[in-house]
């Protein structure tokens, strides 16, 4: 098996079209057949099903893909050894975020990491919630992630880096919009948008905890799992939402954050 033959096969595989990942290749269509063919033969399964119109991946090129992938990113991780000096940091670091929720933690943590070691590649997962998280971190195919607070379970370690205010999110035209506060039990006949209890979302235990202390449990009408999603729908009057404070920033026209009283408003930690 050659290296050029698994370089070939990722390419295919994502194209899902001989002709443009030949283009990909710099190479011409029949040459590149005559490589995955080879491939197939070598490995004792055909890794494609191909007609003259689709191309698609068999059971066995999709359990190969991962694999296909990490031979190629370890050798570049080998050349990279290769010629690095002494105090040279190097290598792959795979981050999980949930999206807009991170727009304030994530941007000065890549920005640092590309300042101070120009050498690590970034790959950035987005709209992963705390269970997929940890289910990822914990078989390696994340290395860092940022994740709703608390998390029970030992198998990855955690700190926590913000603790914010959750607030009331409600389109321009609720009766309450205009108030200076509102008083989470308020709130207790409306909709609300919400992520998805499962796989995991913390920010949406905490909402269903605060409604409970404000004795009802929200009524949830959408889940969607992008937090500007939620704005966006709470703006376009599908319901409402409670959300932390550090989206209020980015809050589409028409959504409106509103505080809510009390003396212990709920609040989101999150961590990494």
């Amino acid at each position: 098996m050659e290296l050029r033959w698994i370089e070939a096969f990722i390419a295919v595989a994502e194209e899902l079209h001989f002709g443009r990942a030949a283009e990909r290749l710099r190479m011409a269509q029949s040459p590149l057949s005559q490589t995955i063919k080879k491939l197939e033969r070598s490995l004792g399964s055909p890794l494609f099903d191909r007609n003259t119109r689709t191309v698609s991946l068999t059971a066995a090129g999709h359990s190969f893909l991962p694999h296909a992938r990490r031979i190629v990113d370890e050798l570049d991780l080998a050349r990279r050894a290769a010629g690095a000096t002494e105090h040279e940091v190097y290598g792959r670091v795979a981050i999980g975020f949930s999206g807009a929720l991170n727009h304030l933690t994530l941007p000065p943590l890549t920005r640092a990491l590309r300042t101070k070691h120009p050498n690590i590649a970034l790959s950035l997962v987005d709209r992963v919630m705390t269970d997929e998280a940890v289910q990822q971190l914990s078989h390696g195919s994340l290395d860092l992630a940022f994740v709703g607070l608390p998390m029970e379970t030992s198998v990855v370690q955690h700190r926590a880096i913000s603790i914010e205010t959750l607030k009331a999110v409600l389109p321009l035209d609720h009766p309450l919009a205009a108030d200076a506060e509102v008083d989470l039990a308020e709130l207790a006949d409306d909709d609300f948008v919400a992520m998805p209890r499962y796989p995991g979302s913390v920010l949406r235990e905490t909402m269903g905890r605060a409604g409970a202390n404000a004795g009802f449990h929200p009524r949830i009408v959408q889940e969607v799992v992008d937090p500007f999603l939620i704005l966006s729908l709470v703006a376009a009057g599908v319901g409402i939402s409670l959300v932390p404070e550090c989206l209020q920033s980015i809050a589409p026209a028409g959504a409106v954050f509103v505080p809510l009283s009390g003396e212990n408003p709920p609040r989101h930690a999150s961590g990494i």
